[in-house]
């Protein structure tokens, strides 16, 4: 039996993946959470092969997770099932330590897939992100600015291209405005632009939003 542990900060989204995983007679989602905190302690006191993680999540988001997770060692295989796009994020998280990735979008049928395949200790991919890293893997040198930014950084840029402002960041991401002001000035100085408007337009170049 493969236990999985469920990790989104929706509880429609969370409802919805633990019954298409309840089709499968090997699948058993033994717990859920919907935040860094709660999916800490929900490693730590319930039996799992695999977390189903997303990566857009209040406070700590799944990138941090992912590496927790690999500083401590721990033997639990990483899925993350995301909205976001597989040309931007897919292989910064299999960079970070996850064994697949998952667009929401994607069919019912290839979430059961996916999870049964990383429980096996194998990788799993989509064919457009397998095509992605093997093209990474000829040009590393084309890589995106945006490659170099931290989890907390691409999430500040992101929102920022969505049109919050720096006080709404600080609070969707439990930080003070002046933490999430230096992230913004980072994110400029790494992809040298020199405002709002510029991170706007790079987001939507790029297709990050």
């Amino acid at each position: 039996m493969i236990r999985v542990i469920l990790c989104d900060d929706h509880a429609m989204v969370r409802r919805g993946i633990r019954e298409t995983l309840s089709e499968a007679v090997d699948i058993q989602v033994t717990g859920e959470a919907s935040n860094y905190a709660e999916v800490r302690e929900a490693i730590r006191n319930t039996a799992c092969d695999v977390l189903v993680l997303d990566l857009n999540m209040p406070g700590r988001g799944g990138l941090e997770v992912l590496s927790s997770l690999r500083e401590s060692g721990s033997p639990i295989k990483v899925l993350i099932v995301s909205m976001f796009p597989e040309d931007q994020y897919a292989i910064r998280c299999l960079r970070a330590g996850a064994q697949g990735y998952l667009n929401k979008a994607g069919e019912p049928a290839e979430l059961i897939q996916a999870v049964r395949t990383v429980a096996q200790g194998r990788k799993y991919v989509t064919a457009d992100v397998a095509s992605m890293l093997v093209e990474s893997l000829r040009m590393p040198e084309n890589e995106s600015l945006h490659a170099a930014l931290s989890e907390r950084e691409l999430q500040t840029l992101l929102k920022i291209a969505s049109g919050k402002r720096l006080s709404d960041i600080a609070e969707e991401l439990m930080l003070s405005p002046k933490t999430i002001s230096v992230y913004r000035s980072r994110v400029l100085e790494k992809l040298k632009l020199s405002n709002n408007s510029e991170l706007t337009v790079y987001a939507i170049r790029n297709g990050l939003v």
